[in-house]
């Protein structure tokens, strides 16, 4: 089977929904089968293989980090010289659209992923308004499509509520030999000025919709609680809100953007996770954090909650809620029978979220749907005629 994929990004560790196309990929070659990849953004200007294709993109003007690409007759050459089976659309922008277009003018199935909510980023911009016409485009992208793949049942049922049919379940998994609590560094906490500290850890985009003002605010209620000796907040990742963030949480540790090793290793040199964030889908950071061994502390908006719920290794809060994410973290820092038991609880979960399993479900899915369509395209193709 041959498998085109178009992701808005295709940067390794750039972000969880993109660690989940890699894992993808790499679980489609395991399988014998071909893929290739088109996107915006890549490690390389060219692409750096035959299998990874660059699309032209400019800047996205509000993100630079991220690109925004656009279809050249370059595109549509490629496609036809790799001739897929299927086609599986992570990122439904223009490019998205295209490769939509594309797959149905050659009878072809075509799959899309649903990784990020983006339409609940307008009203952190004040921007609200255009939530609706955002969800009218999504509505109508989607119900293009042959199956649309939410990570968890929480997405699945709002994209139904939306008005999207044939949605289906594509979870997320964690590489076990990557994110493990082993990777625990003393040394590494030493730098941070931890030692004996309860260590929170944040992982991710440093954006409004990823709610840092409610992260700021935990931070300062333990501050101004006298508590700054017991507790260390470690904020991995970078982003537009970084400046404000430093100016704001003086005693906190900022590490940049990690990527290999030093992901995992700041991961199991934490205690919580404290992920507020009320627009993931999947909320791949949790799983990592879980298979980690650090309990967690999210919203009740979003998809974070499923995985702790799932898992019952850590607190729900409501969204917004300083007192209650704050009671939460307490609670953990307090009680050593709780986290103990919270920890051992992610740990099992984590270990029953494996790549191999989960991405094997969907290739399966995939070799059903491109053997239909090659069975009625091999029939049209032989009626007099067509």
């Amino acid at each position: 089977m041959k498998i085109a994929i178009y992701s808005g990004s295709y940067v390794k560790d750039k972000d969880g929904a993109v660690r989940s196309i890699y894992q993808l990929v790499s679980s489609m070659k395991k399988a014998g089968h071909e893929v290739a990849v088109w996107s915006p953004d890549t490690p390389l200007p060219d692409g750096g293989s035959q299998d990874v294709h660059r699309v032209p993109s400019i800047p996205v003007p509000v993100y630079p980090d991220y690109r925004l690409g656009f279809c050249s007759g370059r595109t549509e050459r490629e496609l036809d010289g790799f001739s897929p089976d299927i086609i599986h659309i992570s990122t439904p922008d223009i490019v998205g659209h295209r490769f939509l277009r594309y797959a149905r003018k050659r009878g072809l199935p075509v799959a899309s992923a649903f990784h990020t909510d983006f339409p609940s980023y307008f009203s952190y911009y004040h921007l609200g308004f255009a939530e609706k016409y955002a969800w009218d485009y999504l509505v109508k992208f989607y119900n293009s499509c042959d199956v649309v793949l939410a990570p968890n049942d929480v997405i699945r049922a709002k994209l139904i509520a939306k008005g999207i049919g044939k949605v289906e379940l594509w979870s997320r998994g964690v590489d076990k030999a990557l994110f493990d609590p082993s990777r625990r560094s003393d040394a590494l906490r030493r730098t941070w000025g931890a030692e004996e500290k309860t260590v929170f850890v944040y992982a991710g985009r440093f954006v409004l919709y990823k709610d840092v003002e409610t992260v700021i605010g935990i931070y300062r209620r333990f501050m101004d609680e006298g508590l700054g000796d017991r507790v260390k907040f470690v904020m991995i990742g970078s982003g537009p809100a970084e400046a404000q963030m430093r100016s704001r949480m003086p005693e906190a540790v900022f590490t940049g953007y990690l990527t290999g090793p030093a992901l995992p290793e700041a991961y199991a040199s934490g205690d919580v996770f404290l992920f507020p964030s009320t627009t993931e889908a999947f909320c791949n950071v949790v799983l990592e954090a879980l298979a980690s061994g650090l309990p967690s502390v999210v919203s009740d908006v979003g998809g974070c909650m499923d995985l702790v719920r799932r898992s019952g290794a850590g607190f729900v809060a409501n969204a917004g809620d300083i007192d209650g994410y704050h009671d939460a973290c307490l609670q953990l820092m307090q009680d050593r029978a709780v986290y103990d038991s919270m920890r051992a609880l992610g740990l099992e979960f984590a270990d029953g979220m494996s790549w191999s399993t989960v991405n094997g479900a969907l290739i399966e899915r995939y070799c059903r749907m491109a053997s239909a369509s090659s069975s009625r395209n091999g029939i049209q193709s032989a009626r007099p005629g067509l």
